[in-house]
């Protein structure tokens, strides 16, 4: 809010002097003005190298006391009220001044502070109609009629949004996350099962006088129930602040900002590039491996933080500030995508229509991977800090963002949403009267209006189908319709257990891989997202040791109805078997296909489907001694025609005959 500075009042007041004198004769009012324009800049507040302002003030009620019609005075005590944050005091010297003299100032720029104040304060009728005075000086400086047609906007913006609240009912997120001291920055697992937040804590081995520092903490739900959150272990959670988290999809890492202290360290056996930077630590099994700097260029010599993830783990977004040389400092949103090698590339700043000429202060990329949400002070808003919504069409183009409205956003500053994978609930730190104490987390149901495309989940493990041993096997999931990756991921190399995002509105083939091993794939319908819940899964890995194995499905192969012809969404799939057949160039197969029991003419049908697999795999030069093809008909059902008898509903029935229907690959013996 604070457009004006002491030097500039102290060049204004000084050609009032010089040039033509000031508002009052009176020689002791205008002494004590005198001492009051420099006693800010001769003396400090004591443990602070800020400006007395108080100091200034005192003094100008003794001004103002031998002269209350002063309008200089009244102007000096406004601009050192807004300067300590007093704006309804700052407001009432600015309009003093205007009562006395209504055009004190040639370029009317008293009529632009109170119009900002009163914004700042919510006054937007009197806002708008100081600003339009201001706007309506022809001699008024142009810099800050763009500024005030900003503001004016926003203002408008403000009036007919409290004229049409959205519907606003945050709950506490309770005692097993909130303590008295400040909690804030949640991030949730894709499950919504976990959730990790920075605390504010006591620590007497803080270098620095307030002996405070920033940890992490973990809560998991437990019957709808957050339980009490845990410190994260002691390698991640050090003396100096970890803060801003980021958590992977699945939970097994973790990107934070980490800062240097008062003698430039980042803690044991971390390393920075310059102010503070992003860290990264990984979990395998119950262990968290040690920080280390985020590897690649997306650190700089500038500041880096409020990272977030994407799904996928391969998009990062976050805040870079900026100071520039003349002391000014700004931040925008930058992304960075990582590479094969795990190296994270040259960051590139976001659009301007994202970014603007204020701050950008948070941001916050779904797990449906293309809605943003950030906070910004430069867009048409509420006041303050503001949180928005855009979102990324097809062609990766963001659209123009949205405020959230109110009472989302209000004339104080929001920021660091976070939106649960579903999209029907978002959580944010306020310190709103009721709560535990300082900041508490809250949560609230998010507007249909502002809503990320819903995203589920599938969990599981994944393991040898023969000796049962857990397996880290590595996950894609395309997008059937375009044939594009939309994520990939890894288990746990110690346990085998896996979480994988899947965005609604979308048919996605699933396949998992891992050296040694036949592929394994299975289809996720989306398109139909009404009822849709998280899906357990477990995946058996077939080895590939010379041995005969049981059928293995393609189950992103698809027939037109009745017939042996392929349909194109079907080429995904096959493509990975090519990739298969040519990767592990001693291994033969025997297409096999299954039809269910309806029909007359199954085996035909099953054995003209084996054959287009086949056919397509010579047609990608795999070798046709490499492989053989049969039809089965309908004599070898994975669900018996007695047990589908069984099953209560068509629907049921149904998908039983269907998961007889399949196109299966078996490893043969050499």
């Amino acid at each position: 809010m604070k457009y004006i500075f002491i030097l500039f009042t102290l060049f204004l007041f000084t050609n009032c002097a010089t040039s033509q004198g000031y508002s009052t004769g009176n020689k002791k009012a205008i002494k004590y003005f005198e001492l009051a324009l420099k006693a800010p800049r001769e003396s400090k507040i004591e443990g602070t190298n800020t400006p007395n302002f108080p100091a200034g003030l005192e003094i100008l009620k003794k001004a103002l006391d031998k002269e209350p019609n002063f309008w200089e005075a009244h102007v000096l005590a406004g601009e050192f009220e807004e300067n300590m944050n007093n704006y309804e005091s700052a407001i009432d010297h600015y309009k003093k001044a205007l009562v006395i003299n209504p055009n004190h100032t040639r370029t009317g720029s008293t009529y632009f502070y109170l119009g900002n104040l009163q914004h700042a304060t919510g006054d937007y009728d009197n806002a708008i109609r100081n600003l339009d005075i201001f706007m309506n000086n022809r001699s008024a400086s142009p810099e800050l009629q763009a500024v005030a047609s900003q503001t004016r906007r926003n203002c408008i913006f403000a009036r007919d949004a409290i004229l049409n609240p959205l519907p606003f009912d945050p709950i506490n997120a309770g005692p097993g996350i909130n303590t008295a001291q400040p909690e804030y920055f949640p991030t949730i697992t894709v499950d919504g099962k976990t959730i990790l937040f920075t605390r504010r804590i006591k620590d007497g081995r803080v270098r620095q006088s307030f002996k405070e520092q920033e940890d992490f903490f973990v809560s998991q739900l437990i019957q709808d129930q957050w339980a009490t959150a845990v410190p994260m272990p002691t390698n991640v959670n050090t003396v100096n602040n970890e803060g801003a988290p980021t958590i992977s999809a699945d939970g097994r890492t973790l990107v934070f900002v980490g800062c240097p202290d008062i003698a430039g360290e980042y803690g044991v056996n971390r390393k920075g590039r310059g102010s503070c930077d992003l860290f990264i630590t990984r979990r395998l099994g119950a262990k968290w491996t040690n920080p280390e700097n985020l590897p690649g260029m997306l650190n700089s010599m500038h500041w880096e933080t409020q990272p977030s993830l994407s799904s996928d783990g391969k998009t990062m977004y976050f805040i870079r500030g900026l100071r520039g040389r003349n002391g000014s400092n700004d931040s925008d949103i930058y992304v960075s995508y990582k590479d094969e090698n795990d190296n994270w590339g040259n960051p590139i700043r976001l659009p301007d229509h994202i970014n603007t000429k204020e701050k950008e202060e948070s941001v916050l990329i779904h797990p449906d991977g293309k809605t943003l949400y950030f906070a910004s002070r430069g867009h048409i808003g509420m006041g303050g800090s503001d949180l928005y919504v855009t979102r990324m069409d097809d062609q990766g183009n963001w659209s123009m963002p949205k405020n959230l409205g109110y009472p989302i956003n209000t004339k104080y500053d929001e920021n660091s949403l976070m939106v649960s994978p579903e999209g029907e609930v978002a959580f944010f730190a306020s310190n709103r009267d009721g709560g535990y104490g300082d900041l508490d987390i809250y949560y609230f149901t998010m507007p249909e209006s502002m809503r990320p495309t819903k995203t589920l989940y599938f969990e599981g493990l994944v393991y040898d189908i023969k000796t049962r041993e857990p397996l880290p096997g590595k996950f894609q999931l395309i997008d059937l319709a375009t044939g594009k990756e939309v994520m990939s991921a890894k288990a746990d190399p110690v346990t085998g257990e896996f979480v994988v995002p899947l965005p609604v509105n979308k048919e996605y083939a699933l396949n998992v891989q891992y050296s040694g091993y036949a592929f394994f794939t299975q289809n996720f319908d989306m398109e139909n997202p009404d009822n849709l819940e998280a899906i357990h899964l477990d995946v058996p890995m077939v080895p590939l040791n010379g041995e005969n194995s049981e059928g293995i499905p393609l189950a992103n192969v698809f027939f037109d109805v009745n017939k042996a012809t392929l349909r194109p969404k079907s080429f995904v799939e096959l493509n990975k078997l090519v990739e298969f057949m040519m990767t592990y160039p001693k291994v033969k197969i025997e297409i096999g296909g299954h039809t269910d029991v309806r029909g007359s003419n199954n085996l035909v049908l099953s054995q003209s489907r084996a054959k287009a697999v086949y056919s397509y795999l010579i047609s990608k030069e795999v070798p046709a001694e490499r492989m053989i093809f049969k039809g089965y008909g309908s004599t070898i059902p994975i669900i018996t025609l007695a047990e589908i008898e069984l099953l209560s509903t068509d629907k049921a029935k149904e998908k039983a005959h269907q998961a007889n229907r399949r196109t299966e690959y078996k490893i043969l013996a050499e």
